[in-house]
């Protein structure tokens, strides 16, 4: 199940006790989801979800709460939209569950936000807010650099009032608009982990979590395998470009170059891609690492200092831009 459905389905299933939260959770499913509708006079309210579940969920709340009953219609699914839908309609009683809600206010107008009473409430009220807005137009994608938890808003005032509710539980959101459509986001993987804990998506956060890991855990094998290449691939170029200086330092100083300093050179000349440890071990008899590297630097000293006497070209000359980039 993809991880949208999972956190949907076990919000759907989450048993909530407090009026004040069903109450705030039903709010937020009618303003995320629903719309108000006026057929043959009378204020009818449609809530469509994707979820069978969810549906249940809202209409059980609808019956319980403020004894209103209500009917679930099924829409097939057609062109761009994969999957039935479920419409929760509430007919005879619409414009006293509109009241109820806050999705009219006193006078009878609607309320482009969530209602006061909702957005000044509590800590709890705020978590059935976000709840509500994600079963109604909630998504989750999968860990990683583009990670979201993402809420679709009927308007920049559901939007900010969402905000304000993440805001309230600590927690950093952000509103943006994106083709005409607002949408309120959260990326941090920390706040995301905290907000479906608040939620009460406790076993999709696990899932969440361990996706999360695994993902981090093969980013930073492939950091370290990159950064592991390119220290081998630079000291490949190092090693031949100082073995093109070493056999331009042989040329200049042809017999005048010590026996020992010749030895060591005649090496890298002969291993240009080895190590220096390499060619240490490989030396009769085996040298260390900085004796071979010290040997190598007297030589090119030699050579360099020799070629600026006799105003030729010194070691530096013999590398080339393509021992550099290969």
């Amino acid at each position: 199940m993809a991880l949208t459905a999972s956190v949907k389905d076990e919000l759907s299933r989450l048993d909530v006790k407090k009026s004040s939260e069903r109450k705030a959770e039903v709010s937020a499913i009618l303003r995320f989801a629903g719309g108000l509708h006026i057929i043959s006079g009378r204020i009818v309210i449609e809530a469509e979800v994707d979820l069978a579940s969810t549906a249940r969920r809202l209409r059980q709340a609808i019956a319980e709460v403020y004894g209103h009953t209500s009917e679930i219609i099924v829409v097939s699914g057609g062109g761009l939209r994969r999957g039935n839908r479920y419409v929760v309609r509430v007919v005879r009683d619409g414009e006293s569950l509109a009241r109820q809600t806050g999705l009219l206010d006193g006078r009878g107008r609607p309320v482009r936000g969530l209602p006061s009473v909702i957005v000044n409430g509590s800590a709890a009220d705020a978590e059935a807010v976000w709840r509500g807005a994600f079963l109604a137009h909630g998504s989750l994608t999968e860990p990683g650099r583009s990670a979201a938890l993402e809420v679709t808003c009927p308007g920049p005032e559901a939007a900010l009032a969402l905000v304000g509710a993440a805001r309230r539980l600590g927690l950093v959101a952000k509103a943006r608009e994106v083709r005409g459509v607002d949408r309120v986001v959260i990326r941090d993987g920390d706040s995301i982990a905290a907000l479906l804990t608040r939620m009460g998506a406790h076993d999709a956060l696990m899932v969440w979590e361990e996706r999360r890991m695994r993902k981090e855990v093969r980013a930073t094998a492939n950091r370290l395998a990159n950064f592991d290449d390119a220290n081998l691939r630079r000291s490949a170029q190092a090693a031949v470009a100082a073995g093109a200086r070493v056999e331009r330092a042989l040329e200049i100083l042809a017999d005048e170059v010590p026996e020992h300093l010749k030895y060591a050179g005649e090496l890298r000349v002969a291993h240009k891609q080895a190590s220096l440890d390499e060619l240490g071990r490989l030396a009769d008899p085996p040298m260390t690492k900085d004796a071979i590297a010290g040997r190598i630097r007297r030589l090119l000293a030699m050579a360099d200092k020799k070629a600026a006497d006799l105003g030729i070209p010194g070691t530096e000359a013999s590398v080339t831009a393509d021992m550099l980039d290969g």
